[in-house]
């Protein structure tokens, strides 16, 4: 595979709300290219359905907001980001309307006012939709936009392999002008799919903005891209990683053979949607105050409880009791999937289980973005500020990627006043790499590593359980590292490569925390323990 250097001010990695604002953002003050692995639109971001929680309404305050968020995240947010993001996320909110972004309204006493949701933790209806299309409608406004700045070009099905650093290059015996104490990221390698070659992104600013890590797990609510590329990357390049014990499982995903856990929205339940058992029995009073309003945590972990002591593979999500017209006007997207797969769910309850759905932890970063890397943010899904704590309040996140790449484009800004040279970074060396000759290893293992996860490291979790799993993903690990080295990369060896590593530090942070807290639950620890572990869990390579 041959290589060639691309040299731009700003590389993002990620074409999701995180990336596209960071690049509107830093694009006026230099050039900036966008690494996507599909097509531009293909992100977490695109499959959002509920929206963006914000201050918008008169009879909501910040500190509600701020209440609920702190609740929810069970005694390890940061109160300090919290209070950053809440109070920042309405001028974000007006930003994203002012380039194209609809939200949906109603009339009320003639004037015309947002119609906020409410989902599952939240004391106020303050959820920004639009209908159950919000992270598609939030994607269309910024491409479009992106679409008209001249500084910003975008590489579909291209792969990110690996961030370069001063740390690497000096291990490889390189001798950069760039080199300093710290260690500093100098940029990527990235493979062009269809060109089939490794190019050498060099930068001056480098953004992870590659989402989560749901397809760790064998039933997900995530896209097939969320292998946890990003947060693989920077655990490789020397950056914290932090609390990835915390994985949220989304309560409610339909469940049908070909539907691949298509995602209910919270917010079916926000506007009365009831659980209940195959029997046909409410169950959410039993195990929560809030019944069927509960955190996600909670409701996952009752739905799981039921599901076990039932022996059913399912539960119900009933909103029949709903006008049909407000159903199908409140979840258009809803409705209509549901259909093609043979539920009207005005008319009949649908079955549904949980699925992997939000990765807590990711990246260590502060509040603008920043790691323990010089010269490299992270913000969304792979970056954990403190803002989620043990357990992400719904739709927070969204905002925590307007608000927190806001700031970090304002950081990588302060840094571009130095106009030095591009350094000229080693090629891509593929050693005596060549094509596979049976992918049936990648396959194989992929589909080991998610069913692993799945039984061993999901909603409720053992010792027992968790030792076998870290026995397992170290041989696994081991395997396809020897595979990675000896073969030519392809986009399946390198997605294999990133879930192996990421579903280790799930399991390693799991291990670590001994105690029950937001979304780590274990039979062994079943208490929570302010005393000895209000805090954080970090790796670092």
């Amino acid at each position: 595979m041959a290589t060639r250097q691309i040299n731009v001010d700003f590389l993002v990695l990620g074409s999701g709300i995180a990336g596209l604002t960071f690049a509107l953002k830093v694009a006026p003050h230099g050039t900036v290219a966008i690494i996507t692995k599909k097509d531009r639109a293909e992100s977490n971001t695109n499959y959002a359905q509920g929206g963006i929680a914000a201050v918008m309404a008169k009879d909501d305050s910040f500190e509600w907001h701020v209440r609920d968020t702190l609740e929810c995240g069970a005694g390890l947010c940061r109160e300090d980001v919290v209070r950053v993001i809440v109070e920042e996320g309405p001028s974000r909110i007006r930003e994203l309307i002012e380039i194209g972004m609809h939200f949906a309204e109603h009339e009320e006493g003639g004037v015309r006012e947002f119609d906020l949701g409410r989902e599952g933790g939240h004391s106020k209806r303050r959820v920004l939709h639009a209908k159950d299309v919000t992270g598609r409608e939030i994607e269309r406004a910024l491409l479009n936009a992106v679409a008209r700045q001249p500084n910003i070009r975008i590489y579909e099905n291209h792969h990110a392999i690996d961030l370069i650093t001063t740390k690497k290059l000096s291990a490889l015996g390189a001798q950069p002008s760039a080199l300093s104490a710290s260690n500093r990221c100098l940029g990527a390698y990235v493979l062009d799919k269809p060109g089939q070659r490794v190019l050498t992104f060099a930068a001056r600013g480098t953004l992870l903005a590659t989402g989560g890590a749901g397809k760790v797990y064998l039933y997900t609510s995530n896209p097939d891209i969320a292998t946890g590329d990003g947060i693989a990357m920077g655990y490789r390049a020397g950056a914290t990683i932090a609390n990835m014990e915390f994985i949220q499982f989304h309560p409610t995903c339909l469940y049908h053979p070909k539907a691949k856990s298509f995602l209910i929205s919270e917010a079916v339940r926000g506007e009365g949607a009831i659980l209940k058992n195959l029997a046909g029995e409410p169950f959410m009073g039993a195990y929560h105050k809030l019944a069927d309003l509960a955190p996600r945590d909670i409701v996952a972990r009752a739905i799981d409880a039921e599901m076990k002591k039932r022996g059913d593979a399912h539960v119900l999500l009933d909103i029949t009791h709903k006008p049909a017209p407000f159903v199908m006007q409140r979840f258009p997207n809803i409705y209509q999937t549901c259909l093609q797969y043979g539920y009207d769910m005005t008319k009949q309850p649908l079955p549904v289980v949980p699925a992997a759905h939000y990765t807590c932890g990711g990246v260590r970063t502060d509040v603008d973005g920043r790691t323990d890397i010089e010269g490299l943010l992270a913000v969304g899904e792979v970056a954990s500020t403190g803002l989620h704590g043990a357990n992400r309040l719904a739709s927070n996140s969204l905002l925590e990627a307007l608000v927190v790449a806001h700031r970090a484009a304002q950081i990588a800004e302060s840094r571009i006043t130095s106009r030095e040279s591009p350094i000229t970074i080693p090629p891509w060396q593929p050693g005596k790499a060549h094509d596979p000759d049976e992918l049936v290893v990648i396959s194989h293992n992929w589909d080991e590593i998610r069913r692993l996860m799945w039984d061993y490291v999901g909603i409720v979790r053992t010792t027992k359980r968790l030792e076998r799993a870290r026995t397992r993903i170290a041989n696994l690990q081991r395997e396809i590292q020897e595979y990675y080295w000896d073969f030519t990369v392809t986009p399946d060896l390198l997605e294999l490569r990133n879930i192996a590593t990421v579903a280790g530090l799930i399991i390693d942070c799991a291990l670590m925390r001994k105690e029950s807290r937001g979304l780590h639950y274990t039979l062994d620890y079943p208490e929570r323990d302010d005393g000895n572990w209000r805090k954080d869990t970090n790796l670092k390579l």
